[in-house]
């Protein structure tokens, strides 16, 4: 959550919960959120300039300078990354309190490179020892500027193939990866007070190509390793802070529901970098790991996990419900969350809304 807090009274809490709930119709999930949320000033007016940027070829124009410049990003790009990543984690930080920890300390991140953000929970941690994961760059991963040190452990590795340590006890022979699946890493009473999840999977380029029984899963297996990683290492009260995309989409209003009930969750968005994207970050404190509530979430994680890697001759509707099985339904986490949900997202709402708003494609545009 941001340190300058938007206005409360802009429209009642309660009455959109009573409002929506019999609102919702049988829809997809997606819809069903959207629906929920409607009514919410600060979401409102981010789907008005998001619409308004669709409707714009600039916009287009825009991301995808953006995307090529990190698709083919060279040491000066790389080099720029790790700095902006290195004041992400300070403004989060002055905003959340996350990444300051107690004077003796263990971190643990997971998608390290090229380190910004791991400099500066070390930087405010001096006397921390960490753990980190991250991708090869012979396999496409970021160059590496975090300074080397005796408090500081890296692994090159692809966290994915980290069967092992997500439990899974024997693989198919026939599976393609079969012989890239790695023993176990982490032993299992290692833990740590702070673990980082903010890695996110490199689209496919002329440096870094994906094979074809990948693609379907990937980020659903990059973003479930780092969760039951995280989440099983953790010390009791421990910090995770993971990377997220939309407080809207249906995957993500899923996991801050899964988190609120064993956790402190407030959700950062930094006000310079990333503004006008999607992405924001969830930072979960006073994590109860070894709790009933946790537990579940980790199982049913390793379950999809086990799903996104082994399961990939399912058809896509076979395939999302047995993602889904067992879970409860959008429109059952909106009556026992949404509240929570609209006081959670409406910072990060305001924040992009406010830098879509200032964007250059939207210079003749009504200003709202």
């Amino acid at each position: 959550m941001h340190a300058q807090s938007v206005p409360q009274d802009a429209v009642n809490i309660d009455t959109i919960s009573e409002s929506n709930k019999n609102a919702l119709e049988p829809c997809s999930p997606a819809e069903a959120i959207i629906q929920y949320l409607k009514e919410v000033p600060e979401f409102q007016r981010l789907s008005i300039l998001r619409k308004q940027g669709w409707e714009n070829p600039k916009v287009t124009k825009f991301f995808e300078r953006q995307r090529q410049t990190a698709d083919n990003s060279d040491a000066n790009t790389t080099r720029h990354f790790y700095n902006m990543m290195k004041k992400i984690g300070k403004e989060m930080n002055n905003a959340t309190g996350a990444l300051k920890l107690k004077s003796s300390s263990s971190i643990l991140d997971l998608c390290m490179a090229p380190g910004g953000f791991l400099a500066t929970a070390l930087d405010l941690n001096p006397n921390a020892q960490a753990v980190a994961f991250t991708l090869p760059p012979s396999d496409g991963g970021h160059t590496i500027f975090l300074p080397e040190g005796p408090n500081l452990t890296i692994n090159l590795v692809d966290i994915t193939m980290l069967a092992a340590d997500i439990g899974i006890q024997s693989i198919p022979q026939t599976h393609p990866d079969a012989s890239n699946f790695l023993p176990q890493h982490l032993n299992p009473d290692q833990k740590f007070d702070l673990a980082l999840c903010d890695g996110q999977v490199l689209r496919p380029n002329v440096h870094h190509t994906r094979p074809e029984h990948r693609k379907r899963g990937e980020a659903t297996r990059l973003t479930l390793t780092q969760l039951i990683l995280a989440l099983e290492h953790l010390k009791p009260g421990g910090t995770m802070v993971v990377l997220l995309h939309r407080v809207e989409a249906p995957d993500t209003v899923q996991l801050l529901y899964a988190f609120d009930q064993f956790a402190t969750v407030r959700l950062f968005k930094p006000f310079v970098y990333y503004a006008k994207r999607s992405s924001f970050y969830m930072a979960a404190t006073d994590v109860t790991a070894q709790s009933h509530e946790a537990r579940i979430a980790i199982e049913r994680w390793k379950r999809v996990w086990r799903l996104a890697t082994f399961e990939m001759e399912m058809g896509d509707e076979d395939y999302f419900e047995a993602v889904n099985e067992g879970c409860p339904s959008v429109e059952e986490i909106l009556e026992r969350f949404g509240p929570k949900l609209v006081s959670l997202g409406r910072n990060i709402w305001h924040t992009r809304a406010n830098a879509l708003a200032k964007a250059p494609w939207m210079k003749n545009a009504v200003q709202l």
